[in-house]
C-alpha cells in the first residue's frame, strides 16, 4: 500500500493545483476555438496544446534545463523562430498592389497608432521603458515581431506578450467586422476602385533588394526579420528558385509554426504566467485592439477618402484570386458572363462580381 501511495504522488493528479486548471481550461478553450470555430487553427491548435502541456503538473517543462522542451523554447529566446517565419511570409507574399501603388505604404503608419498607444499604457501601468516597448509591439497585432523583440527587451514576459498578440490575431474575425462597420459607412464599404497598372518581372525583383537594402539601413536591428523577409519574397518572384521558394512558404513554415506554437504554450505555467503583468498585459491588448483600425480611419481621414478605397480594393482583388483559383479559367469566366482576355478586364469583372456578393 505505501507503495501505491508513493507512485500515487508522482502523478500529475496528486501534484494538481487550481491554477493549473484553470490554464488547461484556457488550453482546451483555444483549441476548441481553433477547431469548432475555425479561429486562426494552425496557431490556437499548437498553442492551445501546448498550455495544456506546460501546465501538467510534474513534468519536465520549457523552463527545465536539460529537458526536450528546454532546447525546443531556446528557438524562442533566441528569437530563431520569427525570422524563419518571416522567411515563409516572405515566399507566401504577392507585392504587386504596392508596387503598382507605392503610396499605400502609408498604410503601415497606421498600426503605429496601436503600437504607441499600448507603450504609453504600459509605462502608465508601472512596466520599465524595455519591458513597455516589447508589449507595444502588440499594439500592431504582429505575432512573430512580438516574440522576437519581447526576447531581446523582456525575456521573462515572452508567454504573456505572445499569447496576448496570437489570441488577438486569432479572433480578428470576430473582433473586426463590427469595428469596420463602425467607423465606415455602406457607402464606403461598396467602393468600386479602378484596377492597378500591371508589374513587371523587373519591377518584381528588385522590389525585395531595393527594399530590403532601405528597410535595413533605417532600422538595422530589424535586419534579421526584414531580411527574411525580403529574401523570402526574392527567391519566390526571381522564377529560378521555385524550389526554395516551395520548401520556405510550405514545410519551413509549417513545421516553425508547430514549434513556436507548442513552445509558446508550453512556456505558459501557472506558476509563471498567472501574474499581475500578464493580467495588465492582456488589459492593454483588450483596449487597443481597436487603435490600428482607428488609425486607418485618421489616415484615410488626412488623405481624403483614399485609404479606405485602397484596403477595400485590395479586399476586392484578394477575394477575387480566391474565387478564380477555386474554379477553372472557362467556368470562372462564364459566370460572371464576360469573355475578356486581357488581364486588367478580367480583374475590372473579378471586382463586379465581388461587389455584388458584397451587397
Amino acid at each position: 500500500m505505501a507503495e501505491l501511495l508513493n507512485f500515487f504522488e508522482t502523478t500529475a493528479i496528486a501534484q494538481m493545483q487550481w491554477n493549473f486548471l484553470i490554464m488547461i481550461v484556457i488550453g482546451l478553450l483555444f483549441i476548441f476555438l481553433g477547431i469548432a470555430k475555425n479561429y486562426e487553427p494552425l496557431l490556437l491548435v499548437p498553442i492551445g496544446f501546448g498550455i495544456i502541456l506546460g501546465n501538467v503538473p510534474g513534468t519536465m517543462g520549457v523552463y527545465a534545463e536539460g529537458s526536450v522542451m528546454n532546447y525546443l523554447y531556446w528557438g524562442v529566446k533566441a528569437g530563431i523562430y520569427p525570422p524563419l517565419i518571416f522567411l515563409g511570409i516572405g515566399a507566401m507574399t504577392d507585392f504587386s498592389t504596392l508596387i503598382a501603388n507605392p503610396k499605400l505604404i502609408l498604410l503601415g503608419a497606421a498600426a503605429q497608432f496601436g503600437i504607441f498607444a499600448t507603450f504609453i499604457g504600459s509605462l502608465w501601468l508601472g512596466f520599465n521603458v524595455s519591458e513597455a516597448g516589447a508589449i507595444g509591439i502588440i499594439g500592431g497585432a504582429d505575432g512573430p515581431t512580438s516574440i522576437f523583440l519581447s526576447s531581446l527587451l523582456a525575456p521573462h514576459l515572452v508567454g504573456p506578450i505572445a499569447i496576448a498578440a496570437y489570441s488577438y490575431m486569432a479572433l480578428v474575425p470576430v473582433i473586426q467586422p463590427p469595428i469596420i462597420k463602425l467607423l465606415t459607412s455602406k457607402k464606403e464599404r461598396l467602393i468600386k476602385m479602378k484596377t492597378p497598372r500591371l508589374v513587371s518581372k523587373r519591377e518584381k525583383v528588385l522590389f525585395p533588394i531595393m527594399g530590403a537594402l532601405v528597410t535595413i539601413a533605417i532600422a538595422p536591428g530589424a535586419s534579421a526579420l526584414l531580411g527574411m523577409l525580403f529574401f523570402g519574397n526574392l527567391i519566390k518572384e526571381s522564377g529560378v528558385t521555385e524550389r526554395l521558394a516551395e520548401t520556405a512558404r510550405k514545410p519551413l513554415i509549417d513545421i516553425v509554426t508547430i514549434l513556436l506554437g507548442i513552445t509558446v504554450g508550453a512556456s505558459t505555467q501557472a506558476d509563471v504566467f498567472l501574474r499581475m503583468e500578464s493580467v495588465k498585459i492582456f488589459g492593454l491588448r483588450t483596449l487597443i485592439s481597436d487603435e490600428g483600425h482607428g488609425g486607418i480611419e485618421v489616415m484615410d481621414w488626412l488623405h481624403d477618402g483614399a485609404f479606405v478605397q485602397e484596403i477595400e480594393h485590395m479586399a476586392l482583388v484578394k477575394e477575387a484570386e480566391g474565387f478564380a483559383k477555386r474554379q477553372t479559367s472557362n467556368e470562372y469566366w462564364k459566370t460572371i458572363g464576360e469573355d475578356k482576355k486581357s488581364q486588367e478586364d478580367k480583374k475590372e469583372a473579378s471586382d463586379n462580381l465581388i461587389l455584388e456578393t458584397y451587397k
